[in-house]
């Protein structure tokens, strides 16, 4: 057993939640014999266009569908890129052993080949997490990070806790150490996905991410609410939630959204909103363009985010620009 032993608390909700994902699993099993490897598919496309997208990547499903069919994509050459990185590191995910620091870095060049310097090595600087210009979280100092990492890879190899929760501890461990220098939030997010694909292997093909996706913000709300807590009890809720709501949706069953959440956008509408995040002042010809879709197109979705109260215009059609929200 190893002596390090992050910090929180299980929960009722925990409980409960345990109690019904292994009821959904149940169901789950007894469809997986009728589950065609074009399913598998789409979900592992899910899965990687949505994990992509919480880093602001805009490429749609049918782009990610696109380039896993090898086929050609007018897109940045970076997006591009971080989709074939995904694509082969999912693909040799069962490779891997989630305690191997080995494997922790392998996993890391691939994903982030041809996006940082030196894919695979933990930073050798102190980095801050901003949004905006607001500094959300200062990671450990990278002289901590040998020990840090260490210690995490050690207790997910002994800890006697159910994957399902120990799965959800780990991703907020990771990304509380920040030990690369870019990529943690991918990098998370897979290794929650291979932890729990080694205790159930259809867990591999569960797009957890997509849920997630809708719940962006929240998601970044709780990882800061934890670190301000120094405990991740919140997050262990949240993604236990997050996994049941995932095999609901696998199952057909109604996902519940909290009441506090914002109507989810569509796949379209996702992509708008990022764009007009990073840069307000784009027009729909802009758009249109980056998107590859026609102008009418990009004002239908305008106008649903602006009914969605997740977009503002200042100023007039011509030298305003957008406000996201």
């Amino acid at each position: 057993m190893s002596r390090y032993q992050p910090p929180f608390t299980i929960t009722p909700i925990m409980l409960n939640k345990m109690v019904e994902i292994g009821e959904l699993l149940g169901h789950w099993a007894a469809q997986s014999g009728r589950t065609s490897p074009l399913l598998r598919k789409e979900n592992r496309i899910r899965t990687i266009q949505a994990s992509l997208a919480i880093e602001h990547n805009s490429l749609t499903t049918e782009q990610v569908t696109a380039i896993m069919d090898g086929k050609r994509v007018l897109a940045p050459a970076k997006e591009i890129q971080e989709v074939r990185n995904a694509i082969q590191a999912y693909e040799k995910m069962t490779s891997w052993k989630a305690w191997s620091l080995k494997d922790l870095q392998n996993a890391h060049r691939i994903l982030m080949t041809g996006l940082v310097d030196v894919p695979g090595a933990l930073r050798t600087g102190d980095v801050g997490i901003y949004r905006g210009k607001k500094l959300i979280h200062m990671a450990p100092p990278a002289s901590q990070l040998p020990r840090l990492i260490g210690d995490l890879l050690a207790w997910l190899k002994t800890t006697d806790l159910h994957p399902l929760i120990a799965s959800s501890v780990f991703h907020y461990e990771f990304e509380f150490i920040h030990p690369f220098s870019d990529g943690n939030g991918r990098m998370g997010r897979l290794w929650q996905t291979l932890i729990l694909s080694q205790w159930r292997n259809e867990l591999a093909w569960l797009p957890v991410e997509t849920l997630i996706h809708f719940q962006q913000t929240r998601y970044y709300q709780i990882l800061g609410q934890c670190d301000k807590a120094s405990d991740c009890t919140l997050f262990v809720e949240f993604m236990s939630e997050n996994m049941a709501g995932a095999l609901r949706e696998g199952l057909g069953q109604p996902t519940i959204m909290s009441e506090e959440m914002p109507p989810p956008l569509s796949e379209m509408e996702q992509k708008i909103w990022f764009l007009l995040k990073d840069n307000p002042s784009l027009t729909t010809v802009s758009l249109a363009v980056r998107l590859d879709v026609s102008s009418k197109t990009i004002e239908r979705h305008l106008k649903s985010l602006q009914l969605k109260e997740r977009l503002r215009r200042v100023g007039p059609n011509k030298g305003g620009h957008w406000q996201v929200v």
